[in-house]
């Protein structure tokens, strides 16, 4: 029995795959056309490209269906199909007048049926002292402020409010748009128009645009410091350069995943901050209506008061003929719905992995009531029974899924949530890692015996664990536990010069390391009526040395009656344990340096600090020398 499971979980697998194949066999078996299929061609969305290539390589294997598409954006796709240059053409917004450029629809009837649906969502290049962040939240009306270049700095109190957790960086904001006539932009453009009007249109006003209202756009108006990227990928690929700290952008999903970079999580009507995923970008385009001239209505999804909702949730048409020409008849339309009918059902199941979104059932539906409307359609697909689409937010007897599938979100996402969830989003799914800073109070310098208060803030707050202070390699106590973002302790420290430290140790996140603050340098003066003392410093040799050659340390110490110990340091760090003061000198050897630039010097505390103060010669620069 124990080796039976094993051949059980096989065989399950292998039923699965057969199914897969056999259901994309069933759409396009030969009974319906596919074979003696004609080659098609098509050409528009590179928003859509990914999705369309997918389709085609699986059309292509399953049955020899020769389907070509060239991607050179929407308004190229839109073009060609109206000159009758290809069979169907993919884009993001439908044909209209768009800043002046005439784009009249073509002379012969055709439709739009829905065919890729993702959420417009927010690339974005940040870092906090050297760790990137990756769980960025921000309003609706912080991202328009933005884009449209009210808010420039990731330090602004708007931003600061959407991420409690986050102790942003005091940077300029570099938005990235697109510098051609888009798909991605016609739909961040209406989303804007629709919500945010009044911050649209002055922004439209300053860029030139004397339109009110401004309206959605597939051409980004371009005023100030927005920076204008041809493409996805030169939008993408801008803000994803090392010299790009602080730029964000709009651009499909899959981009980000691919590059390896988060998104923003955006605050929904519900009051949750949401990811652009699959589930949360279908479960709100269940909103989207069609129009009677069969464009889309994104007002309701924009709106969704489900807290799952993403609300810049959107999908592209495929554009097809509804009547034969001399370029396109009924062999192509069987062809061409043949292809539909895949993608808007069995090819759903492929578009999660490319970073897009499963078509609802309601776009299913629209798109079965289109795809029948093609010269020569098979008429496989009705919209009226669809348990033989085997789309993923269907269940198997054609109804939806999504509302009692799709998880809920964390509580951590919620608004009025005190901080705000660590965890990763887009390609960058390690939590943003912690940082940590420490304060001292009162500031430096002290006088002798004063009581000292060290404040360490951890951010992201939620992280549990401890922090221990420390004075060089010293700890200052033991470990504190860390509380509502933050681990405070008190000392007196000796006279002398410091380097404060904090180190957080996390319990509650796996995969984060130690995280170190920044050094604090504090100076104590000596108490009143402690004689001063003088410290010289010499290094024998004195340099550029090689690698590994032995170091004597020498200091001497005036007046040579004050007992003590010398610290030699190097930086920061301290060679060694302290070393006693005899005869007015103290010596050590070392030949642990690395190679590179060195800056050494000898720290001196008295033993009896009352009679004697500290000192602390100038550092002594010296240069190692690799042996390669």
């Amino acid at each position: 029995m124990p080796r039976s499971a094993p051949w059980r979980h096989r065989l399950a697998a292998l039923t699965a795959s057969l199914a897969l194949i056999l259901g994309a066999q069933t759409l396009l078996a030969p009974g319906a056309g596919a074979t003696g299929s004609v080659p098609i061609t098509g050409s528009g969305s590179t928003w859509s490209a990914n999705a369309l290539d997918q389709w085609r390589r699986d059309v292509s294997d399953l049955e020899g269906m020769a389907v070509s598409f060239s991607a050179d954006g929407s308004a190229n796709g839109r073009n060609d199909f109206r000159v009758g240059q290809v069979d169907f053409a993919v884009s993001g917004v439908p044909y209209g007048d768009d800043d002046g450029f005439a784009d009249p629809p073509p002379a012969r009837a055709f439709g739009y049926l829905p065919i890729v649906a993702g959420g417009t969502a927010f690339m974005y290049n940040l870092t906090i002292g050297d760790k990137r962040v990756t769980n960025l939240r921000l309003s609706g009306e912080t991202i328009a402020k933005i884009f449209t270049q009210t808010i420039t700095n990731w330090a602004d109190p708007a931003i600061k409010a959407d991420n409690p957790g986050l102790a942003l960086p005091t940077r300029p904001i570099v938005p990235v748009v697109r510098s051609d006539s888009a798909g991605p932009t016609a739909q961040f453009t209406g989303y804007l128009a629709s919500q945010y009007p009044k911050i649209w249109d002055e922004y439209c006003h300053r860029a030139g645009k004397q339109l009110t209202p401004c309206g959605p756009t597939a051409s980004y108006p371009l005023t100030g410091t927005i920076q204008a990227k041809a493409g996805s990928p030169g939008v993408a690929g801008f803000v994803a350069q090392d010299s790009s700290d602080g730029a964000i952008t709009y651009v499909e999903y899959s981009y980000a995943r691919n590059a390896g970079f988060p998104v923003v999580k955006v605050l929904n009507a519900a009051g949750y901050y949401v990811e652009p995923a699959a589930g949360n970008v279908a479960l709100a385009l269940l909103n989207a209506k069609v129009r009677p001239d069969l464009t889309q209505d994104l007002s309701q999804v924009y709106g969704d008061p489900d807290p799952r909702a993403y609300p810049l949730s959107g999908y592209s048409y495929l554009i097809i003929p509804q009547a034969t020409t001399a370029n396109f008849g009924p062999d192509k339309g069987r062809t061409l719905s043949e292809f539909v009918y895949y993608a808007m059902c069995d090819g759903q199941q492929r578009v999660d992995a490319l970073g897009y979104s499963p078509l609802p059932i309601n776009l299913v539906q629209a798109a079965a009531d289109q795809a029948n409307q093609i010269p020569g359609s098979t008429q496989k697909i009705r919209s009226t029974d669809l348990k033989n689409c085997r789309n993923p937010t269907l269940s198997s007897d054609g109804t939806d899924r999504l509302i009692k599938d799709v998880p809920q979100p964390q509580p951590c996402d919620r608004q009025a949530a005190l901080t705000q969830c660590a965890g990763g989003t887009g390609g960058a799914t390690a939590p943003t890692a912690t940082t940590i800073t420490l304060d001292v109070s009162p500031a430096s310098p002290l006088a002798a015996n004063t009581v000292e208060t060290l404040t360490a803030t951890i951010r992201p707050s939620p992280v549990a664990g401890s922090v221990q202070f420390k004075d060089g390699a010293g700890n200052i106590g033991g470990p504190v536990a860390v509380s509502g973002g933050t681990a405070s302790t008190t000392t007196i420290l000796a006279p002398g010069t410091h380097s404060l430290t904090a180190v957080l140790t996390s319990v509650n996140i796996s995969n984060l390391s130690e995280s170190t603050s920044p050094t604090v340098s504090a100076v104590v003066r000596a108490p009143v009526g402690a004689k001063a003392t003088a410290t010289t410093f010499m290094v024998i040799p004195s340099g550029p040395v090689i690698q590994g050659t032995p170091l004597i340390l020498v200091a001497q110490v005036a007046p040579a009656s004050a007992a003590g110990t010398i610290q030699f340091k190097d930086g920061d760090s301290e060679l060694g344990p302290p070393r006693p003061v005899f005869g007015g000198f103290a010596l050590a050897v070392t030949s642990k340096l690395t190679k590179g630039a060195h800056s050494l010097t000898a720290v001196f505390t008295a033993t009896n600090q009352a009679a004697f103060g500290p000192s602390t010669p100038p550092p002594v620069s010296l240069t190692v020398i690799g042996l390669s």
